[in-house]
């Protein structure tokens, strides 16, 4: 598998994503089927923007946090967005909009090239 992700690139995205998160919602009136998928993307949001900002990595402010807790932390949000549609019976748009994220997010941290290659017995 070619690992194409690295600390550069990722921090470039993470302002961004943790935007969209924020504004996304709003634009696509997420939580039709339940208000709590319209605040898990904002709290997301605004939790990704604080994790990027405290990452250490050229674009964090604070670099308290290590990259490697970062990925961690972008893998548990995945998988909590792909589980939050069963969660919270969402349907439709509400649904889609989670699955697509949190397959976007697990498959990004897992071509990211810092993390361990998985070895072949």
């Amino acid at each position: 598998m070619t690992r194409f992700m690295n600390k550069h690139i990722h921090a470039y995205l993470d302002y961004p994503v943790g935007l969209g998160l924020i504004l996304m919602p709003m634009l696509l009136n997420i939580g039709s089927t339940n208000q709590l998928a319209f605040w898990l993307s904002v709290a997301t949001g605004f939790a990704a923007l604080l994790l990027t900002f405290l990452t250490d990595h050229h674009l964090g402010v604070m670099k308290v946090l290590p990259y490697k807790l970062h990925l961690a932390v972008d893998f548990l949000v995945g998988v909590t967005f792909l589980l939050a549609p069963l969660a919270l019976g969402l349907s439709g748009l509400d649904a889609a909009y989670f699955w697509v994220l949190g397959a976007v997010v697990v498959v990004v941290v897992t071509l990211d090239k810092s993390q361990p290659e998985p070895q072949i017995a």
